[in-house]
C-alpha cells in the first residue's frame, strides 16, 4: 500500500523527515518498506526557463529547421536551431538550457549539450509539453503566457510538487489502517506517546446542503445481511473534465492514472478515508430506481472491463428497475459508469458484508481496490460522512447541484466492542508492568473509549471499525505496539522448559536424513500442495476421482491437492533446466493427499530427485550423466543410515517409469524408485533423463522403531580377498551368484561384490563373464592359504552345480 507523505500532513501537522516518520510507522507495526521520491513532473523541471523569441530565420542548411536567438534573462541571447512549425519571434516559451536533464516517455534520461544542427551551433533546447512532462503533445513548441519574464524557471510557473512516499506492507487484519487517514490516526497515536500532541484534522463536511430535490431515487435493499448499510444521492448539473493538478498529483503519487474529474474524486476519498464510492450515470438507470439484491443464477453481465460474466445466485448486485449495474463491491457495469457525455449522477457509498464480498471477487477472479477494503472490513460509521465529503468534492470540481435527499438504509446498526481489560493479565502477557496512566493515554489516543476504571482493569468500547480488536488479548497487543516493543526490557533470567521427545519422533528423524542428503549435495525444496488437476491423469496408479478439489481454488492450476511428489517436482526440474541449471540434486519431505469415497486420507514422503550430471565440471576427471545406479545407491544409504535392512527387491509397476524397483520390508513398500516415464517427462518439456525416488515416510517412521542398536569390536586379523571370472548364461543374475555364495559360506565370506561384466568377441553366444571378488576373514585368526583354497573350491562347486557356470 502507498501513502503520500503530503497527503499524510493533511491530516496530521508534522515537519518530520520521512525516515524518521517510516521508522515510528514500522514501530507502530505499519511496516514502512521503503520510501520513494515522487515529482508531479519527472526531473522537477531544473534547468528549465522562459525563454523570450527575438528573432526566427529559416535554417541555412536545413529546410525544416529555423534559427532563433532566444532571451534567457541574463547576459547576451543564444541561438538554439529549432525544427518546430509553430515556432516564431516574439513567443515565450519553455527553454532546455545546456544541461539540463530531460526524460523520454520511457523515462530514460538525457542530457543537453551545446552541440553543432546542420553547421549552425545550438545552445539549448525549445521544448514541447510532452519533453517536458506536461501533457502528450508533440504538435510543436509549448507556449506561455506573454506575462511571463524571461529566466523564470518553469518550476515556479506550474507548481512542481515533491512528494515522499512511504511503501507499506499491511498486515491482512489493520483494514482500519488502509488509507491516509487510517495510517494518520497510528501515526497521531505514537507521537503522543513522544510527547507531542499534535491536532488531527479531517476534511470538514458542514457546508454539505441540498439545493433541490428534483431528481429523487428510489433505492431498496431487498437483502440486509449483504448490504447492512447503503447510502446515495443525486447530483445534476455537472461537467466531466480533468481534475485539477493537485489531485492529479495526489493520485499519481501513489501509483494511480487520473481519468477524469468524477472518477478521480471517487479514488481520492477511497485512499483518503478508505470508503470506497461508485457514481452510476443516473440517465441509465431505469425507472430511476435502485435495487440492492441478489439476481439468478446465470445471469449474464458485462463488467467495466468489456467482460461477460455468468453471476452467482450468491452474488450482491446493484440493479435498477430492469437490469443488473454493478456487482456490488467489486467492479462496476460497462452500461452505467462516468462517461464524457456524463451530467447527473447517483452517488453510491455503502458497508457490505466482508465474507460476501470476498466470496464473489473470488468467484469471479476480481481484485479492485473497492473488494480489497470491502472484503476486509471498513468502517461503518463514516458511510454517510465519505459520501458527502465527495458530494463538496464533486460541487468544487464539477459544478452541479445535490438534487435529492441523502438516502441511508442502515435498518440494525453494527455496535461498537465492548471489552474488559485486566491489569494483571495485561502485566504478565507483556512481561512488565506499564502505568496505568499511560494505558489509558494509549487507548484514548487510539479513539478507544473508557467507560469504567477500577483498580483491577478497565471497561472500554471499542470502535466498530477496529474489526481486529474484539478480545482483551487484542487490546494487550495495541498497547504493547503503541507503547513500543522496543521498550520492553530484557530478563536477567531466562525460564524455559525443556520437552522430552523420542529419539525417533518425526522432526528428529527428518532432520538427520536431511542432513544426510545435504552432505551427498542435494538441496531441499518445499513445493505447494495444490497443484494441477490434470497431472492425475499422468500417472495410471492415480484417478482424477481420488483428488481433494479445493472449495475456492485460486486458479484452475492449484484447484486440487497432490497425489504424488513426481509432478511438483518436475515443474522444479522443468523451471531449472529451462534457466541452463540442469545438474540437480533435490530432496522434499511432504504429503500426499487422497479422496476416497467421503474419506480423505494423507501420507507422509520423501522425495528424491536427480538429473544431469554427476559431478561438477572439472580436468581431472571425466563427466558422467547420472544414472540408476546412482539413485539406487543414494536409496540405499538413506535406508542404511535409518537402520532399514533385509529389504525384498521387485520390479516396479504402473507407467510412473521406464525401468525402476521397489523396496519392501515385512511386505511393506517402502520405496520406489527409477528412471521418470518419456511421456510424463515430455508433458513438462524436459529433455534430459530424471531419476525419482519416492519414500513412504510413514512405513519407515514405524520401521524404525524396532530398530535394535548391535555392535562388533574391529576385527584384529586381516581379510583376505580372491576373485573369481566366471562364464555364465546370459539371464543369470549377480543376485543369484550372491544368495548362492551367502548359501555355501555365511561365517567367513564378509562381502561378494561384482567388479567387472562382459560380452562380445571371445565368448560363446548367449554368455557373459562375470568377475566377482569374494573377502574372506576370520574375527580370531588369520586365515591359511589350505582354509582359503577350500572355502573357494566350495563356491566354485556350487556355482558350477546351481549356476552351470564355467571358471575362464
Amino acid at each position: 500500500m502507498q501513502i503520500s507523505y503530503n497527503w499524510l500532513k493533511q491530516f496530521i501537522n508534522i515537519d518530520w523527515e520521512a525516515e524518521k516518520t517510516g521508522n515510528l510507522l514500522t514501530d507502530l507495526g505499519l511496516e514502512v518498506e521503503g520510501i520513494e521520491d515522487f515529482q508531479s513532473v519527472k526531473g522537477g523541471l531544473k534547468g528549465i526557463v522562459v525563454g523570450h523569441v527575438l528573432t526566427c530565420v529559416k535554417h541555412p542548411n536545413a529546410d525544416r529547421l529555423k534559427l532563433t536567438t532566444v532571451d534567457l534573462g541574463e547576459g547576451e541571447p543564444v541561438q538554439i536551431v529549432c525544427g518546430a512549425p509553430n515556432v516564431d519571434a516574439g513567443q515565450k516559451v519553455p527553454v532546455a538550457t545546456v544541461g539540463t536533464t530531460l526524460f523520454d516517455d520511457k523515462g530514460e534520461a538525457w542530457k543537453i549539450k551545446k552541440g553543432k544542427i546542420r553547421g549552425e551551433v545550438s545552445n539549448g533546447m525549445i521544448c514541447a509539453e510532452d519533453e517536458l512532462g506536461l501533457g502528450e503533445s508533440h504538435d510543436g513548441i509549448m507556449i506561455l503566457d506573454d506575462d511571463l519574464a524571461p529566466g523564470t524557471p518553469l518550476a515556479d510557473v506550474f507548481e512542481v510538487e515533491d512528494d515522499l512516499v512511504f511503501e507499506i506492507g499491511l498486515t491482512p487484519n489493520r483494514a482500519d489502517a488502509m488509507s491516509h487517514m487510517g495510517v494518520a490516526r497510528d501515526l497521531r497515536a505514537g507521537l503522543i506517546q513522544l510527547g507531542k500532541h499534535p491536532e488531527f484534522i479531517t476534511p470538514s463536511t458542514s457546508s454539505f446542503r441540498i439545493d433541490n430535490r428534483t431528481q429523487k431515487v428510489s433505492v431498496e435493499v431487498l437483502d440486509t445481511q449483504k448490504a447492512p448499510r447503503y447510502c446515495g444521492v443525486t447530483m445534476t448539473g455537472l461537467t466531466v473534465k480533468e481534475s485539477p493538478a493537485w489531485m492529479q498529483n495526489r493520485l499519481k503519487a501513489i501509483g494511480l492514472t487520473p481519468k477524469n474529474n468524477l472518477v478521480d474524486i471517487t479514488n481520492y476519498v477511497l485512499h483518503e478515508l478508505g470508503q470506497p464510492l461508485h457514481a452510476f450515470d443516473l440517465a441509465k438507470i431505469a425507472g430511476k430506481q435502485i435495487n440492492v439484491k441478489t439476481v439468478a443464477a446465470g445471469t449474464k453481465f458485462t463488467t467495466l472491463d468489456g467482460v461477460e460474466r455468468e453471476l452467482d445466485a450468491e452474488d450482491l448486485m446493484i440493479c435498477d428497475a430492469e437490469k443488473p449495474l454493478c456487482i456490488a463491491g467489486v467492479f462496476g457495469g460497462a452500461n452505467s459508469g462516468v462517461t464524457e457525455n456524463t451530467t447527473s449522477i447517483f452517488l453510491e457509498s455503502a458497508y457490505f458484508n466482508p465474507v460476501s464480498i470476498r466470496k464473489t471477487a473470488k468467484r469471479h477472479g476480481l481484485n479492485t481496490d473497492a473488494s480489497f477494503r470491502f472484503e476486509r472490513g471498513i468502517d461503518p460509521s463514516i458511510t454517510e460522512y465519505a459520501l458527502m465529503r465527495a458530494v463538496l468534492l464533486i460541487k468544487e470540481l464539477a459544478g452541479g447541484d445535490v438534487t435529492s435527499d441523502v438516502v441511508d438504509i442502515y435498518p440494525k446498526k453494527i455496535e461498537d466492542h465492548q471489552v474488559i481489560l485486566n491489569f494483571e493479565r495485561a502485566q504478565k502477557l507483556i512481561g512488565e508492568e506499564i502505568p496505568k496512566e499511560t494505558i489509558k493515554s494509549i487507548l484514548s489516543s487510539l479513539d478507544i473509549k473508557i467507560n469504567n476504571i477500577t483498580e483491577s482493569g478497565i471497561g472500554m468500547t471499542i470502535p466498530a471499525y477496529r474489526n481486529d480488536v474484539t478480545r482483551e488479548v487484542d487490546v494487550i497487543e495495541e498497547i504493547l505496539r503503541v507503547y513500543g516493543y522496543n521498550k520492553i526490557k530484557f530478563k536477567a533470567k531466562l525460564n524455559a522448559s525443556v520437552s522430552k521427545t523420542s529419539r525417533f519422533a518425526d522432526h528428529k528423524v527428518q532432520q538427520i536424513t536431511g542432513s544426510l542428503l545435504a552432505s551427498l549435495g542435494f538441496n531441499e525444496i518445499l513445493n505447494n500442495s495444490l497443484t494441477n488437476p490434470e497431472y492425475a491423469t499422468l500417472n495410471e496408479a492415480y484417478k482424477e476421482a481420488h483428488s481433494v478439489k479445493m472449495l475456492n481454488p485460486l486458479s484452475t492450476d492449484l484447484s486440487v491437492m497432490r497425489q504424488s511428489l513426481l509432478f511438483s517436482g518436475l515443474e522444479v526440474v522443468a523451471f531449472n533446466s529451462n534457466r541452463r541449471q540442469s545438474d540437480l540434486k533435490l530432496f522434499e519431505f511432504g504429503k500426499s493427499y487422497h479422496q476416497y469415497g467421503d474419506k480423505r486420507e494423507e501420507y507422509k514422503h520423501l522425495s528424491l530427485l536427480l538429473c544431469g550430471k554427476q559431478n561438477p565440471e572439472n580436468w581431472y576427471q571425466q563427466q558422467q550423466n547420472t544414472t540408476f545406479f546412482n539413485l539406487k545407491g543414494m536409496v540405499e544409504v538413506v535406508l542404511n543410515r535409518l537402520g532399514i535392512k533385509d529389504w525384498q527387491v521387485k520390479p516396479v509397476k504402473g507407467n510412473e517409469f521406464s525401468e525402476g524397483l521397489t523396496y519392501s520390508v515385512d511386505k511393506k513398500p517402502v520405496a520406489h524408485f527409477g528412471l521418470v516415464a518419456k511421456a510424463i517427462r515430455n508433458h513438462f518439456d524436459i529433455d534430459l533423463e530424471v531419476l525419482y525416488a519416492d519414500f513412504n515416510w510413514d512405513t519407515i517412521l514405524e520401521l524404525i522403531q524396532q530398530n535394535k542398536i548391535s555392535y562388533a569390536p574391529i576385527p584384529k586379523n586381516p581379510a583376505v580377498r580372491r576373485d573369481f571370472a566366471l562364464l555364465l548364461d546370459k539371464q543369470v543374475s549377480f543376485e543369484e551368484i550372491y544368495d548362492e555364495a551367502y548359501k555355501t559360506e555365511n561365517k567367513l565370506l564378509k562381502k561378494v561384490a561384482l567388479f567387472d561384466v562382459y560380452e562380445g568377441k571371445n565368448l560363446p553366444q548367449d554368455k557373459k563373464s562375470y568377475a566377482v571378488s569374494f573377502t574372506l576373514q576370520d574375527e580370531h585368526k588369520t586365515l591359511t592359504d589350505a582354509e582359503i583354497d577350500k572355502i573357494m573350491g566350495k563356491l566354485q562347486k556350487r556355482f558350477e552345480d546351481q549356476l552351470q557356470a564355467v571358471l575362464r
